[in-house]
């Protein structure tokens, strides 16, 4: 038997775990389906692109190893370089940047 976790965030900030005891040679998808991730989510088995172990994704066939932690991404909602250029944007060119912070009187760039 190898123990393994699946976890899933289904917002930030809030993770779901279930600890499972799988057979060897059980397969990602195998732990998925074991989890009750489908019920719990109301979505069918994630796509390949959607699973991850330790971090790295992985595709549903790879087998699983002891202690292994199963991942099960969300897609991202906005493209990061959108979102940073957004956040420059209501910041504006002052308040940004390394040095911005000064102490009133203080030599430009220190």
């Amino acid at each position: 038997m190898a123990h393994v976790t699946v976890c899933w965030s289904p917002a930030p900030r809030e993770v779901v775990e279930w600890p499972l005891d799988l057979p060897q040679g059980a397969t990602v998808a195998d732990a998925v389906r074991a989890s009750g991730f489908a019920a719990a989510a109301g979505t069918p088995m994630p796509d390949e692109g959607e699973l991850g172990i330790w971090g790295r994704r992985c595709s549903p066939q790879q087998p699983v190893r002891e202690g292994n932690r199963i991942e099960i991404y969300r897609p991202l909602r906005v493209d990061p370089k959108v979102a940073r250029r957004e956040r420059f944007r209501k910041q504006g060119a002052r308040a940004a940047g390394l040095f911005a912070q000064r102490r009133p009187g203080a030599k430009p760039g220190y």
